[in-house]
């Protein structure tokens, strides 16, 4: 790929309320996963082994955490002469100070940071979604196909369909409708939010989009389908491998325990496309003599001397000697006390978890949360 041939922004300021305590006073983006990664690893690594230099991180809810973590772009390898990760939180400008009020706006008002590296094409990505993924071979597709628009597509059955931006194609892939969430879908090509324009192109779209008065300036419900009403080559890529938007609590749990399946598709440790995260240094994991261990994810700085089956275990957490933790998540710096039982439930990062506080969650029931201690901003 060219110097600057493709920009990515991605776009992390979501909310993500129903992820509750958790995003409490960080963003969704922000939030801890597999043992010792923040969600935002992932596109960041994504754009990192696809040899995208240029990336911009569009922040807005809680950022202070996330945009001092997104600024050590050495993390990811994009700190050199070429390269760089910029953070584009909401700026005050000649004509006001306004949030980014949906997709589209948030990339319409930094217009002109994506014109200072004259781009080809723009690579638009959400900044709370799980997977690893080729950029670069979907560039190739975009231009083998002359697109204007190429659109990262899942295939889902069609009871989930209801849930997403739905493509329907042609023979070709060519995208002839986009249908936003519908009772009756006619397809299950899944957008994924992962999207590559043609620059140009969307830096006009974008602007006679400011214009439009009912407009939500967001890409799925406004700009691609004015661009498909206008006649324009949209095409629909189709992804094969692991993808979650991990946008619920059981959404959550259910991605951690995907890493310790036999049949774990993300594969966390393959060396030919490492997922990058910050180096907390921590001491080394401690197994103690009436420690029982089964099928867990077990990080640096962790002290076990009780039972952890199923369990995914982040940095520095302790499970002191007579503390049973079953199919559980438990996130960096948080402590199980002595007689405590929980199963099938997330502890967030800092807490501390007593006898009494003890939770077995069956097995049709939603998944817990346990959080009382929060995130830390230092």
């Amino acid at each position: 790929m060219k110097k600057n041939n493709m920009v990515a922004m991605i776009l992390a300021g979501g909310r993500g309320t129903r992820l509750e305590e958790l995003t409490g006073k960080i963003a969704k983006p922000a939030v801890h996963y597999g043992g010792k990664y923040r969600i935002i690893d992932f596109p960041l690594s994504n754009c990192a082994n696809s040899d995208i230099k240029i990336v911009g991180v569009l922040t807005q809810y809680e950022s202070v955490l996330l945009n001092s973590y997104v600024a050590q772009d050495h993390i990811w390898g994009l700190d050199t002469k070429e390269s760089g990760v910029y953070v584009l939180p909401p700026r005050e400008k000649s004509d006001g100070f306004g949030l980014y009020r949906g997709t589209a706006d948030a990339i319409t008002q930094n217009i002109d940071f994506i014109d200072s590296f004259d781009p080809e094409t723009v690579l638009i990505l959400s900044g709370d979604h799980i997977y690893k993924m080729d950029y670069e071979a979907m560039y190739n597709y975009h231009k083998e196909n002359r697109a204007d628009v190429s659109i990262a597509v899942l295939e889902v059955t069609l009871k989930e369909a209801s849930r997403f931006g739905i493509m329907n194609t042609d023979a070709n892939d060519q995208i002839v409708e986009f249908e936003e969430k519908p009772k009756q879908p006619k397809s299950n090509l899944a957008s994924m939010g992962v999207y590559i324009f043609n620059w140009k192109l969307l830096r006009k779209a974008l602007l006679e989009d400011l214009d439009v008065e009912k407009s939500n300036h967001d890409f799925g419900k406004d700009i691609i389908p004015t661009l498909i009403n206008d006649g324009k080559r949209l095409f629909a890529y189709r992804f094969k491998g692991y993808w979650k938007d991990v946008g619920t609590i059981d959404s959550l749990w259910e991605a951690n325990m995907d890493l310790l399946s036999t049949r774990n598709e993300l594969d966390l440790s393959d060396p030919s496309w490492k997922i990058y995260t910050q180096d907390v240094n921590a001491f080394p994991q401690i197994i103690g003599e009436s420690a029982d261990v089964k099928n867990s994810y077990v990080n640096q700085g962790c002290v076990v001397l009780g039972t952890a089956h199923n369990s995914v275990l982040f940095t520095n957490v302790t499970i002191e000697e007579g503390a049973v933790v079953k199919d559980c998540v438990i996130m960096p710096d948080a402590v199980i006390r002595s007689g405590t039982k929980l199963e099938r439930v997330i502890v967030g990062p800092h807490s501390e978890v007593t006898p009494e506080m003890s939770m077995v969650v069956k097995a049709d029931q939603p998944i817990q949360l346990i959080a009382n201690g929060g995130e830390q901003h230092g």
